[in-house]
């Protein structure tokens, strides 16, 4: 899996402004919406997908491609609130991005058993130790992001070595669903790193 959001060499105050004042109104608010109603599609795909690969062992090609993209499209949204990148983020799985892409192979064959594994214990061996480490990290992250608001607001600048971060977590997070949801068997590691 690659999750890459592009450091930008300048990032705009304007941008930044109205994002903080009214982001939530002209980001949040529609992508939220559609978001959540296109996300009852993901869910019942995502009943089926299960099913579907418990007794196959494949990942429908039709399904990858539409979750990827919905997974693509929540990244653009969340990168975009989270002063990452510039620019408002493009509608529906369809949509692209030059700054946010998020990246996986389809898998030919997904492990049955991980399949069991992962709907009756993924709680357990994925939620607790990853949530337990990801708790201060994201502590970190807010810090970051909060004193990253005002890098940007005086300078034009994001400093690189704090938008890594930043963007490691959201990877981190992404591996976890990506992991979660059958796009990957590999179990995601403790870091945020590419």
């Amino acid at each position: 899996m690659k999750l890459s959001i592009t450091h930008q060499e300048r990032y705009s105050r304007g941008e930044l402004i109205l994002r903080t004042l009214f982001g939530w109104i002209y980001i949040a608010i529609p992508h939220g919406f559609l978001l959540g109603i296109v996300g009852i599609w993901y869910a019942i795909i995502e009943f089926v997908k299960f099913w579907i690969v418990l007794f196959t062992g494949r990942f429908p090609e039709s399904m990858f491609t539409f979750q990827l993209g919905y997974q693509n499209w929540s990244q653009r949204v969340t990168a975009s609130l989270s002063n990452l990148v510039d620019g408002y983020p493009a509608f529906f799985p369809k949509g692209t991005s030059d700054t946010v892409k998020l990246e996986i192979a389809r898998p030919e064959k997904v492990s049955q058993g991980l399949v069991l594994v992962r709907v009756l214990f993924g709680a357990i061996y994925v939620g607790i130790p990853h949530g337990i480490c990801l708790f201060g990290r994201l502590i970190a992250t807010g810090v970051l992001q909060f004193l990253a608001w005002w890098a940007v607001l005086f300078t034009g600048r994001y400093p690189e070595r704090w938008h890594a971060f930043n963007v490691g977590t959201q990877r981190w997070i992404a591996r976890i669903s990506m992991y979660l949801g059958y796009f990957t068997d590999t179990y995601p590691p403790f870091s945020g790193k590419e």
